[in-house]
């Protein structure tokens, strides 16, 4: 057990601290920038903290995908070779996935998909490791032991 929550622990924070530091400040930047001379930007602690919560908890989720992926290969629910089958579908998924949870900017968007196009790849190599073996190869393991 304790593997398993110091990596959903590390997985979490990472992911939240990488919203924070490298996402944060270009989607901050993209609401503030609404501002013309005219109009001030003036938000409320509630919304900077509501906005930066939600992206936050988005990242911190996100980058849960391995121990996710762990968990079903080792089920037996999914494997390599159907994630790999599957990645163009994936794809899809991942951007409108970071389309839904980040601000309705690109870059964002962006900065979103790219880490999880790199967990999804972690997750095909962690259920080649990790995964339950086809039944014909525990079956002969079985008989030669």
């Amino acid at each position: 057990m304790f593997p398993i929550v110091l990596f959903s622990t590390v997985f979490f924070v990472g992911g939240a601290l990488f919203g924070y530091f490298v996402v944060f400040p270009f989607g901050f930047k993209f609401f503030i920038g609404f501002a013309s001379d005219s109009i001030r930007a003036l938000p409320s602690i509630r919304e900077y903290l509501k906005f930066a919560t939600k992206l936050l908890f988005a990242f911190g989720i996100i980058f849960e995908l391995p121990l996710f992926s762990y968990f079903l290969a080792r089920l037996g629910l999914v494997n390599a070779e159907m994630l790999r089958a599957k990645q163009k579908y994936a794809l899809l998924i991942i951007f409108m996935l970071a389309a839904i949870l980040t601000p309705p900017d690109v870059v964002t968007q962006i900065m979103m998909a790219g880490p999880l196009l790199i967990l999804y790849e972690m997750s095909i190599w962690i259920a080649k490791i990790f995964g339950r073996k086809p039944l014909e190869v525990e079956e002969e393991e079985e008989v030669s032991a």
